[in-house]
């Protein structure tokens, strides 16, 4: 399996169903595993035979700055993008965690998985 991963990518963003989210935000984590097949890279030493992260993170940082009330929404908006400039990827992985959530209790984080 071939995979280009990014790992703890941390943004402040204004996400949340309740409004006083949108107003003073949150830190969000993202994991994101892109299967891809990098064989040509692998012999080539060549940027433009694979996809370059420092575009993918660029990308997400974009899709996080646009307001959203669920994280399923930003997870959507990001594949989407991905699908559509990068149209090599074969599969998706993609974890955010919202952190400290707005809700009474002691909890690390609120988080969301797919895989498309």
């Amino acid at each position: 399996m071939q995979q280009i991963e990014l790992k703890q990518i941390k943004f402040f963003s204004y996400h949340g169903v309740m409004e006083q989210e949108r107003i003073i935000g949150n830190t969000y984590i993202l994991d994101i595993e892109l299967r891809v097949d990098i064989t040509k890279a692998m012999e080539s030493d060549n940027l433009e035979d694979t996809i370059n992260y420092a575009l993918i993170y660029e990308l997400i940082k974009k899709e996080m700055e646009i307001p959203s009330k669920l994280l399923e929404h930003i997870a959507g908006r990001i594949i989407k993008r991905l699908k559509k400039e990068f149209p090599t990827i074969q599969n998706i992985k993609l974890r955010i965690a919202k952190q400290r959530p707005p809700i009474e209790g002691e909890i690390k984080e609120a988080a969301i998985s797919i895989e498309i």
